[in-house]
């Protein structure tokens, strides 16, 4: 009997790493090994080191992540401990150990600028501390381990966790009315249906060429502004609270937003034949599980 392949998820916490927990009783061929930031700090390296000394792994999907956007403006060093050296830390281990690597990337390494869906060949300009990051972390997993794979998503919700969806919900149960920013477009992603594409990318690996290793996913249909993300969800819980449209300049933030994130996603689909649910779809699923 062929032994079980293992799966290490980092970021278990996390609302993609939640999600892993919530779908790995469908995958009988793997095992998974689900680690938090205090069962493996990826930003120590003698800890990933050791970790990896002790576990036989053969796929590491990294979903650890330093997420607060706004707070990475101050706290630099933190962002770049976990975004760049945990990523580095996790590369060069999977390296020596011919493990599989998977990096979580966003859609922040762009400035935001883009008229058209973004590919994964534009070039890369991020415009906050977060953003840059992230991109460093990209470019980390590549100089430790030039057969890494990143995938870019963007507006990530999920049952688990703190998100946009589960704030919207409390809001319209407590207040008459939201204002909400319609000026900023891009696609919502459902962690569950991101979690089963990365099983998928997993299961497709030997079809991921050498020269083509970044991948986007967001879920499908037409890219919206988060005033209409609130609206869909407004909609689907039937509530009464008004939601206004404002500016993104009606609303400052430590950081920037890109302007415009929608991620092509036709090459994770044509390459590797991977189905992607359609955004109303999943939100009505999500939402149904709260």
């Amino acid at each position: 009997m062929e032994e079980k392949k293992t799966i290490l998820i980092t970021g278990a916490n996390g609302q993609l790493g939640s999600e892993f927990n919530a779908i790995s009783k469908h995958y009988d061929d793997y095992t998974f090994l689900f680690v938090g930031k205090d069962d493996l700090p990826i930003d120590d390296f003698i800890a990933v080191e050791s970790f990896f000394q002790q576990n036989k792994i053969d796929v590491c999907v990294n979903c650890a992540a330093y997420t607060a956007v706004d707070k990475a403006e101050t706290e630099t060093e933190k962002a770049y401990l976990i975004n760049v050296t945990g990523v580095g830390n996790l590369a060069i281990q999977c390296n020596n150990y011919n493990v599989k690597f998977i990096h979580i990337s966003t859609d922040y390494v762009y400035d935001g600028t883009a008229t058209m869906p973004i590919t994964e060949d534009q070039p890369t300009n991020p415009i906050g501390v977060y953003g840059a990051s992230k991109l460093r972390g990209e470019l980390a997993a590549f100089e430790k381990n030039s057969s890494s794979v990143i995938i870019r998503t963007s507006w990530v919700y999920s049952s688990y966790g703190n998100n946009f969806v589960k704030t919207m919900i409390r809001l319209m149960n407590e207040r008459e009315s939201v204002n909400v920013i319609n000026d900023q477009i891009g696609k919502p992603t459902y962690a569950r249906d991101l979690a089963i594409a990365i099983m998928e990318v997993i299961e497709e690996w030997p079809a991921i060429t050498s020269s083509s290793r970044i991948f986007n996913f967001t879920n499908s249909g037409i890219a919206i502004s988060w005033y209409d993300f609130a609206c869909a969800i407004k909609e689907i819980i039937g509530s009464k609270c008004i939601v206004n449209p404002i500016p993104t300049s009606a609303y400052p933030t430590a950081a920037k937003r890109p302007v415009y994130s929608v991620l092509d996603t036709t090459k994770l689909e044509n390459q590797l034949s991977i189905s992607i649910p359609n955004w109303k779809e999943s939100l009505i699923k999500c939402m149904n599980l709260m």
